[in-house]
């Protein structure tokens, strides 16, 4: 009896969507997309590339960058009028980071809808930031192709009002996991290790991380999900490092 073949292509596309409710998303989004483009932009390249390069949803992630950074801009420059440009410039910077995207990507669950490749789901690439950043700058970029730039810059704005009303110019969502790794490749110790760990309901979870370096507890930080915990941790511990110099360093013995 032969196998079952694995259907590729469009047909691939067709069995990987048929059952998903996207009404969740359209209304986190607060308007409509057109399936075929919607589908579009959430086709990661893993995905695109396993099943017979399909159109994946890069042209799309670089049209929603660009109506990102202008409505950003935009709204920073009004609603700051007294601020120089080199503050709203890192102001802005900071907002549309991979990490304030990734914020905005788990706000509205998109991880979920996200077609990826095998070897991305294995990873947990759901919940990666670079993967849920690209996808939200994606489906940006399909609102604007739907409904022009006015209708994109609303989204927008709502979406990403809470980091418009606090955003500062100290880079709030600097990647302290990539800063602490290079302070601990400077002293030639070995790469963290993250333990993480969850209270409460699971609608409104409360996450701790706690980060190790070479088995001591070096920092320690809280979330609203796995990721912001661990940058939260990662802060702690660079802070640490900057304090104590010595760390990770084994006294020389003394002759006696």
């Amino acid at each position: 009896m032969s196998k079952r073949k694995r259907p590729t292509g469009v047909d691939a596309l067709k069995a990987a969507t048929k059952k998903v409710d996207y009404g969740p998303l359209m209304a986190s989004l607060g308007v409509e997309i057109p399936s075929d483009l919607l589908i579009h932009a959430l086709t990661h390249r893993s995905f695109a590339n396993e099943n017979g390069h399909l159109p994946n949803n890069e042209r799309l992630e670089f049209l929603g960058d660009a109506v990102l950074g202008l409505s950003v801009a935009g709204q920073l420059y009004e609603q700051y009028p007294t601020r120089p440009e080199s503050d709203i410039s890192k102001m802005r910077a900071s907002i549309v980071s991979r990490y304030g995207l990734a914020d905005i990507a788990r706000e509205i669950e998109l991880g979920q809808y996200i077609l990826l490749g095998k070897g991305e789901i294995v990873t947990d690439g759901r919940d990666k930031d670079s993967i849920l950043a690209d996808t939200t700058e994606a489906i940006l970029g399909a609102i604007y192709r739907t409904h022009g730039f006015e209708v994109a810059r609303d989204v927008v704005l709502r979406l990403f009002k809470h980091k418009i009303d606090v955003a500062s110019a100290t880079g709030r969502h600097q990647d302290w996991k990539t800063t602490l790794q290079e302070r601990l490749a400077e002293r030639k110790l070995e790469m963290p290790i993250y333990e993480a760990s969850s209270t409460g309901p699971e609608h409104d979870q409360t996450f701790t991380a706690v980060v190790f370096v070479q088995g001591q507890k070096l920092g320690e930080g809280q979330g609203t999900n796995k990721k912001l915990a661990e940058q939260a941790a990662a802060h702690v511990a660079v802070n640490a490092l900057r304090d104590d110099l010595t760390f990770g360093h084994t006294p020389q013995a003394t002759d006696s």
